[in-house]
């Protein structure tokens, strides 16, 4: 007998959508959680999570802790750190509270967010443009000079 689980066991793609792992409301965990597929959380959880897919939090689950993940859905609340290698979306319903670090960040309206934010890949190439800048500018200086 085949379950849908064992079918999506043989799955190579980890970040399909067979490959859900859910925590649901009502459900309380403290501890650190790891994970290769998404996960959705509608319950709560207290520690570190680590997602290499996509990470839901829908809107009656809560998170204290620190996430790092690819993709993130936030609709419930999260008090703590967040850091996601592409895009971060804020639903309205979101309430976040602690640090951001991302690519791309999608807010909508009616969320809440309070903390600092980095969008790493775009401050590192405006640095880059600035530094060139100033160090052209600084050479028509000294031959102007």
């Amino acid at each position: 007998m085949v379950f849908k689980s064992d079918k999506s066991m043989m799955n190579s793609n980890n970040q399909s959508p067979d490959r859900l792992n859910r925590i649901v409301e009502g459900t309380h965990i403290e501890g650190d959680i790891k994970s290769d597929s998404n996960i959705r959380i509608d319950g709560y959880v207290k520690g570190t999570i680590s997602v290499k897919g996509r990470l839901v939090l829908g809107p009656t689950g809560k998170i204290d802790g620190d996430i790092k993940c690819k993709n993130a859905d936030l609709e419930g609340k999260l008090n703590g750190t967040i850091e996601v290698d592409e895009l971060l979306s804020l639903k309205s319903t979101a309430k976040l509270q602690g640090e951001i670090s991302t690519n791309k960040l999608a807010i909508e309206p009616g969320a809440i967010f309070s903390g600092n934010c980095k969008m790493g890949a775009v401050l590192k190439d405006l640095t880059s443009a600035d530094d060139a800048r100033n160090v052209e500018h600084e050479s028509l200086k000294e031959k102007t000079a």
